[in-house]
């Protein structure tokens, strides 16, 4: 079956093009007519640097357009159905094509090699806040962050900065299912004020447990050996060179929630002589939370686990330097 070259190359969300050729607008000619001294020339790089410098700040304050590759399964549809990508028919009785789980999107198995990543997830495919991909929650609520690491953080620091131990004492099992439910089922209304969880250790175990049950951990497989390499090295100059480059290996998801996180313990540290935690106590804490070791050797991930209380530790110390 041969494609009609019209799909060829073309998204799946519109069969429509830009005209290739637009006209000047006048105004830019203008502008280009008028710009005769090099006074003027150096006033007018000086003011567009300003604007682009502002421009650059105001679009920082909107929420980041994260991108996503779609979660394709094999599906049987009921009834003809088109792919979405090249508009031709979708042949067979079972397994004609596959259907991205967080948008709905129907293509042919072939197609799907050649779709962008740009999945928007839909909130009645998303079900779930625990246990969801972190991209997929963001982009599913429009979000910079997941919205539990917001409304923890928010909560711990009202009222739980100064509590002895935090973060390293346990809170009581139940009541942090109990949270972890609350946001699974509310989302973003989940009540976890103090009256209804006095306890801020309830607190800081649902966001423990938040990062714990990420399917692709916060600081993901990809990047994991990288970070580990900058806990490995010696000099201090070239961990944070290491650190710094492998924080560009993070989604940019998954880099705005470890930047927040961060931010939030160096706060915490500063308050070491009333909570007794500090970056060191925070790293063990933290590194296996955030990181897991890619292979599935459990020497392996018991040997790492020294450096990722490190890497964790490195990363609360220069947070101002890093991010």
């Amino acid at each position: 079956m041969t494609i009609n070259p019209i799909y060829e190359h073309i998204g799946y969300t519109t069969l429509n093009r830009e005209p290739a050729h637009k006209k000047p607008l006048p105004a830019l000619k203008e502008a280009q007519v008028e710009r005769d001294s090099s006074g003027e020339d150096e006033n007018s790089e000086q003011r567009l640097t300003s604007l682009v410098r502002r421009a650059t700040l105001k679009e920082n304050e909107q929420v980041p357009k994260y991108e996503k590759v779609h979660n394709f399964k094999v599906h049987t549809f009921r009834g003809p159905h088109w792919c979405e990508y090249c508009a031709n028919f979708m042949w067979g009785l079972i397994a004609q094509g596959v259907k991205c789980a967080d948008c709905g999107l129907n293509v042919h198995k072939q197609c799907s090699k050649m779709v962008p990543n740009d999945c928007k997830p839909d909130l009645k495919h998303v079900k779930k806040v625990y246990s969801c991909d972190l991209t997929t929650l963001v982009k599913a609520h429009n979000t910079k962050r997941p919205m539990v690491v917001d409304m923890c953080i928010r909560e711990i620091e009202s009222r739980g900065l100064k509590s002895e131990g935090l973060y390293r004492l346990s809170g009581f099992t139940d009541l942090i299912e109990d949270v972890k439910m609350a946001f699974d089922r509310d989302g973003e209304k989940a009540d976890i004020s103090v009256n209804v969880y006095e306890d801020i250790n309830i607190i800081t175990g649902a966001l423990k447990l938040y990062f714990r049950e990420l399917p692709i951990p916060l600081i993901t497989y990809d990047a994991y050996p990288k970070f580990l390499e900058s806990a490995k090295a010696v000099d201090p100059n070239a961990q944070l060179e290491i650190l710094h480059e492998a924080l560009k290996l993070l989604p940019p998801a998954h880099c705005e929630t470890l930047r927040y996180l961060m931010a939030h313990l160096k706060r915490l540290t500063l308050l070491e002589k009333d909570n007794l935690m500090n970056a060191e106590n925070l790293g063990i804490v933290f590194g296996p939370t955030l990181m897991r070791a890619p292979e599935l050797d459990a020497m392996a991930a018991l040997n790492d686990i020294r450096y990722q209380r490190l890497v964790v530790e490195m990363l609360i110390k220069n947070e101002d330097i890093l991010f």
